[in-house]
């Protein structure tokens, strides 16, 4: 691929010599400009390998362009070389300064101007090479993290299975409370980032039911005081199983497995947290978790109306639940039937 090589100077004679002089090397394509304020417009849409640019100029001189030019997006380390008198040092400090990288000397040497023009593009053809490299090892950062992030899914996917098959809740519970939560967040402005871990995370919010007996998990009826005593201890068996783990995602789940049973009003369990005490996260799977269980059949009981289940929320809400999230949610109403609608009870 040609170099392209920029060239300002306001004498249209050196433009012409400069540029004869750039077609002289091995694929080179100059573009010449006599206003600076030209050349910075040109260089909002084009990369050059090298610029070399005149200091004597009316209106944007050689220093004041190069000012400019570093502030252009991507053009911070474009090599320059600036065109100067000899005695003009203070000049060149002040160039070097501002990102000059060479400096040819008025009356420009024909042999000079090439052998120095030359350089310049062997240094621009290593900054590409060092920016498709480094272009390179991003994108195979990205490959790998995407795949310790599919693996990790997977892990989740698989816990909250285990869970699963000793929870009369189903698959579609599972997916559907996830997607709620999912969708308080981002009503909330949560960032995408934390919008997409609580997504990944809410699923475990019963991971801590792998630790109650049979007898009591899985009873048709209604829990006896101390029956219900014991079934509380799946909030910290969650958070026991999946804290201190170094990824998020297990992190999250610790959180929202020990605290998705706290109440607003500080009524909850395990730990009577109230309010914004109870982590955010915590709080918006509570509405979630709350609304989808109530609107499923079990088989211990009978769906709730859409009606009688809002009618809890907003109930609940400033004592059961954070009203900020109830409101989030309800807001989203449109939203959450069509999550409603595409996971159904068959899907496992």
């Amino acid at each position: 691929m040609a170099h392209q090589v920029l060239i300002i100077d306001d004498t249209e004679i050196n433009l012409i010599l400069f540029a004869a002089l750039v077609k002289k090397l091995d694929d080179c394509v100059p573009h010449t400009f006599v206003q600076a304020r030209d050349a910075l417009v040109w260089l909002a849409d084009n990369d050059p390998d090298l610029i070399i640019v005149d200091y004597m100029m009316p209106d944007i001189d050689g220093l004041e362009f190069l000012r400019l030019l570093r502030e252009v997006p991507g053009r911070a380390t474009v090599p320059v070389v600036m065109i100067t008198a000899n005695d003009q040092k203070q000049l060149r400090y002040r160039a070097l300064d501002l990102g000059a990288n060479e400096f040819l000397t008025k009356p420009v040497d024909k042999v000079e101007f090439l052998a120095r023009t030359r350089n310049m593009l062997l240094v621009s053809d290593a900054r590409r090479q060092l920016t498709d490299r480094a272009a390179w090892l991003a994108d195979e950062v990205r490959k790998a993290t995407a795949e310790i992030v599919a693996r990790e899914r997977e892990t989740v996917f698989r816990l909250c299975k285990a869970a699963e098959y000793r929870d009369p809740e189903t698959g579609a519970h599972i997916l559907r409370m996830a997607h709620y939560s999912h969708l308080i967040a981002r009503g909330l402005g949560l960032p995408v980032n934390d919008q997409d871990l609580l997504l990944e995370a809410a699923p475990m919010h019963d991971i801590g039911k792998v630790g109650i007996a049979d007898k009591i998990l899985l009873k048709p009826g209604r829990l006896d005081p101390d029956e219900f005593e014991i079934m509380k201890h799946h909030a910290i068996y969650g958070y026991e199983l999946l804290k201190g783990s170094s990824s998020r995602v297990l992190q999250a789940g610790a959180e929202i497995a020990r605290g998705h049973h706290e109440k607003y009003d500080g009524s909850g369990y395990p730990a009577g947290m109230r309010g914004t005490d109870i982590p955010l996260f915590s709080r918006i799977v509570a509405v979630a978790d709350v609304f989808d269980a109530l609107t499923s059949e079990r088989p211990y009981k009978k769906a709730w109306t859409l009606e009688a289940a809002v009618d809890f929320l907003v109930k609940g809400s400033g004592s059961h639940f954070d009203p900020q999230c109830v409101q989030t949610f309800l807001d989203a109403w449109d939203d959450v039937m069509k999550i409603r609608e595409r996971y159904q009870e068959e899907t496992q």
